[in-house]
């Protein structure tokens, strides 16, 4: 989602907030919640579910599951990954804001000046695992990744999105 006019443009980061995120975390937890109850069952020596008990093997994989659930129900709540990029052409300046994890440091925020932008830069990998990933490249720093490396784009999708950036910016387009 994004916010644009001939001044400023907002792009807004979903993070790790999608839809997928929300079904896994469902079905891990409920899905360990009944791996500990049959190993809780096996243990009293009572059929406490339907299954046949297993015992030890799983209540471990039920608490496991608990805490991978747990782990990634608070990715969901904290929005690790997400933000956004501001634009602002008005006062020549980037802001790029993301969340991460709680703590001293929980905000990234990035501040550059317009001017100081070399190029976007679209960066294709072919492979098993193809992903493109468009990188915004800045003088004297290293280059700043503008899409998630897990985001899947189609070849025309990022040729759009890297037109629509570089020509509100002013800036070429490299491809590597």
């Amino acid at each position: 989602m994004s916010w644009r006019s001939e001044q400023i443009w907002i792009e807004l980061i979903p993070g790790s907030r999608k839809g997928s995120n929300f079904v896994w975390v469902f079905i891990l937890f409920f899905g360990s919640l009944e791996f500990l109850l049959v190993g809780i069952s096996s243990y009293l020596s009572r059929n406490l579910i339907s299954f046949f008990p297993q015992g030890i093997v799983m209540t471990f994989y039920g608490i496991s599951g608990l805490f991978i659930s747990l782990y990634l129900l608070s990715m969901l709540l904290w929005n690790v990954g997400g933000g956004y990029d501001q634009f602002d052409k008005k006062r020549g300046v980037i802001c790029l804001f993301r969340w991460v994890f709680p703590g001293r440091n929980r905000r990234i925020f990035l501040r550059f000046f317009i001017k100081d932008i070399r190029s976007i830069r679209i960066e294709v990998k072919e492979g098993f695992y193809t992903h493109r990933v468009l990188y915004m490249d800045i003088r004297g720093q290293k280059a700043i990744p503008l899409t998630r490396t897990d985001e899947i784009l189609t070849p025309i999708e990022i040729e759009k999105r890297a037109v629509e950036l570089a020509s509100f910016l002013c800036v070429p387009i490299e491809v590597l």
